[in-house]
This record gives C-alpha cells, structure tokens and sequence, in this order.
C-alpha cells in the first residue's frame, strides 16, 4: 500500500510541514477500502441501491410458504415483515461484526431458497404447519453455529481451479433470476412482453451510459440510476402498482413466536441441518468471490465468524418468525459492478431493512418496483460474479501437466449448470436428496473438490490454499 512516506525525502522545515500534511492522508491510506466509513449520504444511497437489488428475493420466500399454508394476508404480511426485519438484523451482525461472529465484508444477509423444497413438505404435514417449521429452523441455527469452525477447515480443499469454477457457477446460474425478472417474474402471464424486455433493457443501458460515461460518485450508484430510470419508465407506462399501501399500517409489531410455540421434530430437524450444509458451503464460496473482489484475502477464522452468522441468523430467524439465512448472491455482484468495497454501506443497508421491517407502508413502497425493471440490472451484476470466476480460472495453470485442471473446470461446470439447464433433471432421485441435487453451487463445489484432490491430491490443495486471490 502506497504511503505519503513513501513519495520522497524532504529537507527541514519544510519536511516537518509536509509531514504534518501527509499524517491525515497516511492515516486515511492505512484503512483498507473494506473498513473506510464514507459520509453518510452516500452510505444511505449505496446502502439503498443493496437493498434494491436484494428486496425480490428476500420476500419470495415468505410469499411461497405462505402461500403453501393458505394464511390470510395479515399473516402473510407478518412473515414478510419478520423476514425483511431479522435481515436487518443479521446483515449489521455479519457486516459490523463481534466477537467471533461476522465476516466482516459488505453481505447482505436474507433468506435462502434452498431451504424451500423441505419447508414446503413440511408445511403439507398438519402435525407441523409453521410451529413445525420454526422449530426445525431453530435447531439447525444452533446446529449450522457449531459447525461452522469445522466448515471454515474445508477452506484447504478450495484453491484457485476450485473457487474459481463456483464464482462462475454462482454467476451463470443467477442469469436465469435475471432473466425471469426481466421477463416480468417467472409466474407473470405476460411473461417476455416486449413492454418489459424494453424497459429492462432501457435499465441496462442507462447503467452502460452511467458506468462509461460518469466518473465519481454516480458511477458507484450506477444500478441505483438504471433502476430509478426503469421505474420511471414503468410509472409512466401504467405498469407500478401501489396497491395496498394505503391499508398497510405505519408500523408493524415484532415479538417472537408470533405463530406459537415451536414444534421439534427429529425427521425435519435433520433434513433442515443438511440444508445449513448446503447453505454454508454455498456461503463459502460466496465470501470467497467477495475476498477476491474486494482484495481483502480470507483465512479460516474469517470464513468460520462468516459461517456462524448464518447458523446465528438461522437461530435468530426461527424465532422471529423467519426462516434460514445466508449472505445473498445478488449483492456480490453489486461489489463487483460498483467498485464500491465499504463494508458500511452495506451495514447501512441493514439499517434501512430493520426500517422496512417496521414500517409496512415503506416496504410496500419499496416492492412497487416491478420485477422487469430488476432484470436489466441482474444481467449486469450476475455477469459480473461469473466474470469474476472466469478471471479467477484465467490465471490457473492448464499447461503441461496441468493440463487436467481443464478436466475440473470443464466437468465442475458441466455439472453445476445441470439444474439450471435442465430443472427436471433430478426429478426420478428421491425426494430427500432435492435440497443437494438442485443447488447447482453445491454440485460444481462438490465436483470440482473430488476431481481436484484426484489430480492434485490433498497435499497440492492444501499446498494452494482457498485464500481469495
């Protein structure tokens, strides 16, 4: 790192004034860009442009189970406020950090999808229903908070031609989020209008123009401009619903176990602990790719206080009425868009959660944004993670005899894009293994681990490290 000591010699007084001058600056220079606390402006700015990007994902998951359990919309807007409210609450844990707990890096925190599949099956058991589910989501955040350390061990069995296959898994496999938010949501039957591929790409371009052409400020706040000209273009158009926000009340009551006690059950406190599994190997490579963007190297300390906040937001979850949680996808392409490496931008973004978490009307707000004006804005971010992975993989040595590492990066791949290409693949398999054969990230890992220890061997992995790079 370059010091204002550094810049040359001085002579006399002249020296002590110059390094009286340069003291604040070598200060400044010291912070690594991860830490720097920018002004508070532009923190709530990049802070909102965060939670933007993740807001879709974050209420899908409330909106699905439920959905699945037929709850009345009351209710439904309950699960919805816990989830956006414990988001918060984990975010500033993972962000700011404490004790043993959070990576300290800019991740947004929200709940998982992989979890869907197992709570949906338990939501069609009448002995389980929600108490069911929240208690099987209790115990596995107690179960995913011990485990982490031995999680972070792995960290040896990740080098280069490994974390560089999941970055690019973890990248192509959103272009498909992408694309069905361009198209207007997945279940939309106006699905690939042309109304809504336009104003998606209209979001691209803006963010192309902003990123070329605006240096400074804005061109860190170039999804943010891409997303509000979207949404101005979708306004005008007819196409944003304020619906409901005048009956929403102003604040929303947060208290645990809002839907009853917990219920345990050994068979889904199980299946949820495989999830977490699931969810923290994914998390890994997730802190991984941002280590690498933000040129802050991890070891396993860091990636085990990563790990246990999501056994912690996981605990936290279930009894706020929430479900599992793990640092979202989405947002490290944000990182990788903006250039923007402030882990407080994201702490702010876990402060305007807990506001959305409270105030219904606000959040309601926020959820008018059409899911096509998101889709322009995914494509650049997701396509900047599988960049990432391809510039990770680009400096793998694949000559001579290493040319098997083709081999890893060829078959991981392969593999790991087989439940996006192909959802119905896994279909036959039993319904147990779902949460595994359907996580894409987890096969590519999976893969590319055993084929790396076959041709390099444990030593050689070891040898590598998993650091960022």
């Amino acid at each position: 790192m370059s010091h204002a000591n550094t810049l040359g010699p001085a002579a006399g007084v002249a020296a002590s004034a110059a390094q009286e001058a340069a003291e604040p600056v070598e200060s400044q220079q010291a912070v690594h860009p991860v830490d720097e606390m920018l002004p508070a402006g532009k923190l709530a700015v990049l802070g909102l442009q965060h939670v933007l990007v993740m807001y879709a994902g974050a209420v899908a998951v409330p909106l699905i189970i439920g959905g699945a359990l037929k709850l009345p919309k009351d209710q439904i807007a309950l699960l919805i406020n816990a989830d956006l409210l414990c988001a918060g609450i984990v975010t500033l844990i993972q962000a700011i950090g404490f004790w043993r707990f959070g990576i300290r890096l800019p991740v947004m925190m929200g709940v998982t999808f992989a979890a869907v599949g197992p709570m949906l099956a338990m939501a069609a058991n009448p002995a389980l229903g929600l108490p069911g589910i929240f208690g099987s989501v209790i115990a596995a955040g107690v179960f995913a908070t011990l485990a982490a350390p031995f999680i972070s061990r792995l960290l040896p069995l990740f080098p280069p031609v490994v974390t560089g296959v999941i970055i690019s898994t973890i990248g192509l496999s959103l272009i498909r989020v992408a694309a069905n938010w361009a198209g207007g949501g997945a279940n939309n039957p106006n699905f690939g209008s042309p109304l809504y591929l336009g104003v998606a790409l209209a979001v691209l371009l803006s963010i192309v123009l902003v990123t070329r052409f605006v240096r400074g400020f804005f061109a860190n706040i170039s999804v943010l401009i891409g997303l509000i000209v979207g949404f101005l273009i979708a306004l005008a158009l007819g196409e944003v619903s304020f619906d409901g926000i005048a009956q929403a009340p102003w604040i929303a009551a947060a208290y645990p176990f809002a839907f009853g006690a917990p219920v345990f059950d050994a068979v889904a406190i199980a299946t949820m602990c495989v999830v977490m599994v699931v969810v923290m190997i994914e998390s890994m490579g997730m802190f991984l790719a941002l280590g690498d963007l933000t040129g802050k190297p991890l070891n396993r300390e860091d990636l085990a206080r990563g790990l246990r906040v999501d056994g912690l937001g996981t605990l936290i979850g279930g009894i706020l009425n929430t479900f599992p949680h793990t640092s979202f996808s989405q947002n490290v392409g944000l990182v990788g868009v903006t250039g923007v490496r402030s882990r407080w931008v994201c702490v702010a973004g876990g402060f305007i959660m807990l506001a959305l978490g409270l105030l219904p009307k606000l959040a309601l707000t926020v959820a008018s944004v059409p899911q096509f004006v998101l889709g322009g804005a995914g494509i650049v971010m997701f396509g900047m993670v599988a960049a990432t992975g391809i510039r990770i993989l680009h400096a793998v040595d694949v000559r001579g005899a290493k040319r098997h590492n083709l081999y890893i990066m060829a078959i991981s791949l392969g593999v790991g894009l087989i439940p996006e290409i192909s959802p119905r693949f896994f279909n036959q398999m039993p319904h147990a293994l779902e949460p595994i054969l359907h996580s894409g990230i987890l096969l590519a890992a999976v893969t590319a681990v055993v084929l790396n220890l076959l041709y390099n061997g444990w030593d050689k992995a070891s040898a590598e490290g998993g650091h960022a790079h």
